[in-house]
């Protein structure tokens, strides 16, 4: 028997023994688990290191933050483009373009090297549109794959499964950088991310396209169905507001971990230690987690993650960015899997009977990346370095605007029966 199908047998016979029937993962949501594994495993070395490869030809953290504002403010209608193609064919035909797409980025990466910096911009803006349909297809094939009933524990070992990969991407990716002359060991990395790509749009044709006669894109009746459905916009607004501090998080923790330790394998040593964290906090989330207490996991995220923020605001040090690191690494994925289930759940109190998913998420993703862009622009407009006093204080700013999420989601969203 094959390693990859022990592996498989083994985690179905610990799942059915332990799990009551109603929390068990079908087939497909087993097999989407793998290949978001694949991606995570190729994305953490990639991502991290792209990041630091740019602030290592650069040293400009204005040009690594429009770097990501071009990247983000690109994405939201790179998921209206993907919401078109899941409609007219099917949500596998946009996660596997995105895909593909992702794995010709980072070989076009390979190809020019040193002059990514000369074209940042367009790089840019290929990266959001490339993330944008992989996150579109794959959003909605999570919604697919699980059920009212176990998605808070399908979203959570999804978190183990993309930070377990996260563990071994860093460590590896910085080990091979530190022992590499030059820049040739990000290269490298970004070979290897870009196999881990190709390996994940294979193993996406094990999950089935799904026939449906219902095409219309509804995209332009979304104001209206805001105004009928409030607490679904705040849903809304509640991805903006997490999006405000998700955006700076997305790329600055490489770089203040880099001018605190000055090495690319600590960095990447030290990526492993948050990811254990978040694969702890995951596991206790898939076990323990209920969608009666949104709202006190929500309060429980915030204050954690301002406490720890709160540290930068004395200085900019190794210790303090450590602190800071532990308790996002923590509480982060606590938010993450509480909204996402959340408003999956709000999802289904929509008219049409689910009709309307493509739609639903790409309307989140105009509002996760405005907050991201929005806080982006803020950083570089008022750090121009690592120095800054600014930079922790708009960390600080963005982490205790985290609150207001809990004015924004109610204790519990119910399908309509």
């Amino acid at each position: 028997m094959q390693p990859g199908i022990r592996l498989r047998s083994v985690f179905a016979r610990r799942t059915s023994s332990s799990v009551s029937p109603d929390l068990r993962l079908g087939k497909e949501a087993r097999i989407s688990l793998v290949i978001h594994g694949c991606f995570q495993f190729g994305a953490s070395m990639s991502a991290l290191f792209l990041n630091l490869y740019l602030w290592r030809l650069t040293q400009n953290l204005t040009v690594n933050g429009l770097y990501y504002i071009l990247l983000y403010a690109s994405v939201p209608g790179t998921f209206v483009l993907g919401g078109w193609i899941s409609k007219r064919k099917d949500r596998m035909v946009t996660y596997r373009i995105g895909i593909l797409l992702i794995a010709l980025f980072y070989l076009m990466v390979v190809i020019m090297q040193e002059k990514v910096v000369n074209y940042y911009v367009l790089f840019a803006i290929f990266n959001g549109l490339s993330s944008g349909l992989y996150w579109s297809g794959f959003l909605v094939l999570q919604y697919d794959v699980s059920t009212d009933t176990n998605r808070i524990r399908y979203l959570a070992i999804n978190m183990i499964v993309f930070n377990f990969a996260g563990l071994v991407g860093p460590a590896l990716a910085g080990y091979v950088i530190q022992r590499s002359s030059g820049l040739q060991g990000y290269i490298f990395i970004f070979i290897l991310a870009f196999l881990m790509f190709l390996i994940a749009a294979v193993v996406s044709f094990r999950i089935r396209t799904v026939d449906t006669h219902h095409r219309a894109y509804h995209l332009n009746l979304m104001g209206l169905v805001m105004r009928k459905n409030r607490r679904w916009f705040k849903g809304l607004i509640a991805f903006f507001v997490l999006g405000l501090f998700q955006g700076v998080m997305l790329f600055l923790p490489g770089i203040l971990l880099y001018g605190a330790v000055g090495r690319e394998d600590w960095v990447g040593y030290l990526g492993v230690f948050f990811s254990a964290l978040t694969v702890a906090t995951g596991y206790v989330i898939s076990r323990k987690a209920r969608q009666e207490n949104v709202r006190k996991y929500m309060l429980a995220s915030s204050t954690g993650t301002l406490l720890g923020a709160s540290f930068l605001l004395i200085e900019v040090q190794l210790w303090s960015v450590l602190i800071f690191m532990i308790l996002f690494s923590i509480c982060n994925p606590l938010a993450i899997n509480t909204l996402t289930s959340y408003y999956y759940r709000l999802m289904g109190t929509l008219p049409l009977k689910g009709q309307l998913r493509e739609e639903s998420v790409a309307m989140r993703e105009v509002f996760l990346n405005t907050g991201r862009v929005i806080s982006i622009a803020s950083l570089i407009i008022l750090s121009q370095d690592l120095q800054s006093y600014w930079l922790p204080v708009v960390l600080v700013g963005s982490a205790a605007l985290q609150y207001t999420l809990l004015a924004l989601m109610k204790e519990q969203a119910q399908a309509p029966r």
